[in-house]
């Protein structure tokens, strides 16, 4: 035991200066709270009137279509019951061709 009470002492680094404390991150609230308030400062009330872009006939008609299309969607499912819908699921599975079926394969 003689041997180690020589060595006294914490380990030392190679190059070390000394022991370096870790710097606290801050916490992510108090950057949003940084953020928002940089914002406020920074942004100008607007001085330009904002200009309205105006759809094309073309535009408008599409949504319409669109609009059209998406009250027929749910026209159509809301006639139908739960137990319809069900039905016609198994129709469909029925009508599946069997391809993805496991072949025998072996005696028997």
């Amino acid at each position: 035991m003689a041997d180690y009470e020589s060595a006294g002492g914490s380990l030392k680094f190679k190059g070390g200066g000394g022991v370096t404390k870790k710097k606290k991150k801050k916490s992510d609230s108090s950057k949003v709270k940084a953020a928002l308030e940089q914002v406020k400062e920074s942004t100008p009330p607007p001085s330009k009137p904002i200009r309205v872009i105006e759809k094309t006939a073309a535009e408008l008609k599409f949504e319409e279509v669109q609009r059209k299309r998406q009250e027929e969607k749910v026209l159509k499912a809301a006639t139908k019951s739960h137990k319809e819908r069900v039905a016609e699921l198994n129709k469909k599975l029925e009508d599946l061709t069997e391809h993805y079926d496991i072949p025998k394969v072996g005696p028997g």
